[in-house]
């Protein structure tokens, strides 16, 4: 070989070991993402919100996973098999799948999770859900062999693949025994996700590591499911309550993603060099609340009063400044579901309101409005509500809590009327189902009306999408004459990342997703 040969040769090889060394050094770096504040629990769909749920998914999966697109697709299952008459689900989970701790995963570890997740004491998010209050009614699990899970169900539901794959009950992640002590006290998530739990500094931080035993399924990266492998050492949720903080600290690279961001923030941080912005429309719900067992609000004509006493469009405008249509339907707008009759948003009628109270002899009592200011938006929500509905002679006294505080008194039932905020729900049934039921069984619920619930639950057994949408229609006018909520728009999930942050994606449901995402070389 020539010295010149040698030379350039020698000049190559030192390029890609610095390359390499450089990528490394990158993804052993640790990523920062910003939370408004801390996790309830780490114990999957238990005593959870939001923040719970998209951290908790890092380190459990599901048998099946949400798609980007709503739709449903394995998991930690290869394949789903359901029998002609719909009550039958078999799944055969995927070759080689470890725990993050090594252990191998069957079906014996599925079998447990689902005793735990449906004994009463655990307090499972879900638990009605999949035991006859809800959309299914699960009557028999079998492990006939160790690669095989096979579920019965009473009677056939459309929805059981999409119930189990909530975000909301952590996806019916499984987790190995070793997750709980000996008493059976829950620790901490034994997983198959990309992630595990490194440390939990309670007010400051969540940290996850890699997990050195994931087993991707390949595929495309979409949703919960498809390749999920991490491509940095860890991830640190870090609580930054304050948005304005929160954003300072994406600027000075403090952090390294913001996966809420502040519709009144886009045009701002799209402007600059330092961040990139994504957004999608979100399926979530805004919306506000009523109690209508309360001695003033269990009047129809009171709810409806306060609706017309709304300029709707205007609220949305300005809560989500402009990013944001105004949506008067529990169906989000990404729906296919949501059609004509759902996008249809009622005017404003002072006069209408008026002739309402009046015939429902309202003397201008005062009506009790929970808000906080956690999100900022629900608090600006009842501060328009309350100065519109003046003009109608309606008397409102906002009263404002911390976010836990509100969430307990919603899940209570325990108010009058409230500015509130859902969760993602990826299925219109589900939507449906989000907001009603047995006020008796479940304080939670805005909309209790037996017919109501007939047509949800027949509504998760069509597969037709014209003869489920004519369902659906019928459910939109109902929910509507009653006035339990009114819905004011579904939101857009907006992401920011520093510049050299690669592959993060924000997606409807918006919780940030850090697996696939990694540090660009050199940055």
């Amino acid at each position: 070989m020539k010295v010149e040969s040698l030379l350039k040769t020698t000049a190559a090889v030192a390029l890609l070991a610095t390359t390499a060394a450089g990528a490394a050094m990158a993804q052993d770096k640790t990523m920062r993402v910003r939370i408004n504040a801390d996790i309830r629990s780490t114990d999957p769909g238990v005593n959870r919100d939001a923040n719970s749920d998209a951290i908790v998914l890092h380190m459990v999966e599901g048998l099946v996973g949400y798609k980007d697109d709503a739709s449903i697709a394995p998991l930690l299952a290869k394949s789903v098999d359901i029998s002609p008459d719909g009550k039958t689900y078999t799944f055969k989970l995927r070759d080689g799948l470890k725990f993050s701790n090594g252990e191998p995963l069957t079906s014996a570890d599925v079998l447990s999770s689902w005793q735990r997740y449906v004994d009463p004491k655990t307090a499972w998010r879900c638990l009605k859900d999949v035991t006859g209050s809800g959309v299914a009614n699960v009557t028999n699990v079998a492990a006939p062999d160790a690669a095989t899970v096979v579920f019965t169900l009473e009677k056939p539901t459309a929805l059981f693949l999409a119930t189990i794959a909530r975000t909301d009950c952590s996806g019916t992640g499984i987790y190995q025994k070793s997750s709980l002590d000996a008493q059976g006290k829950w620790v901490k998530p034994v997983g198959t996700g990309p992630f595990m739990l490194q440390e939990w500094r309670s007010g400051q931080y969540v940290q996850l590591a890699a997990n050195p035993n994931y087993v991707s399924p390949g595929g495309e990266r979409t949703g919960y499911v498809g390749d999920k492998k991490p491509k940095i050492a860890a991830v640190r949720f870090m609580i930054i309550p304050d948005d304005a903080a929160a954003k300072a600290a994406l600027y000075s690279g403090d952090i390294d993603v913001l996966s809420d961001v502040n519709n009144a923030d886009v045009e701002e941080l799209s402007g600059s060099d330092k961040l990139k912005v994504d957004k999608v429309a979100s399926m979530g719900l805004t919306a506000l609340l009523f109690q209508t067992r309360d001695p003033l609000l269990k009047d129809v004509r009171i709810r409806k009063a306060l609706l017309l006493s709304l300029d709707i469009a205007q609220i949305s405008e300005a809560l989500t400044n402009g990013q944001s249509p105004a949506n008067f339907s529990v169906i989000p707008v990404p729906s296919p579901y949501s059609g004509k009759q759902q996008k249809e948003i009622p005017a404003r009628n002072l006069d209408e309101a008026k002739k309402l109270l009046a015939e429902a002899g309202y003397k201008g009592q005062p009506i009790k409005w929970l808000a906080t200011k956690f999100y900022p938006s629900l608090f600006d929500a009842a501060v328009l509500v309350q100065a519109m509905a003046q003009e109608a002679g309606i008397n409102i006294e906002i009263e404002t809590l911390d976010w836990a505080t509100l969430l307990d008194r919603y899940t209570a039932g325990n108010y009058s009327a409230m500015s509130f905020t859902y969760s993602a729900r990826l299925d219109p049934s589900l939507s449906y189902d989000m907001v009603s039921g047995s006020k008796d069984k479940s304080p939670n619920k805005v909309w209790d009306n037996p017919e109501g619930l007939k047509l949800i639950a027949e509504s998760t057994t069509i597969g037709d999408a014209k003869e489920r949408q004519a369902l659906l229609d019928k459910l939109e006018g109902m929910i509507r004459a009653d006035v339990p909520l009114i819905p004011l728009y579904s939101g857009t999930r907006i992401g920011a990342v520093r510049a050299n942050v690669e592959g993060y994606k924000t997606w409807p449901v918006g919780y940030p997703r850090m697996w696939g995402v990694s540090f660009a070389q050199g940055k």
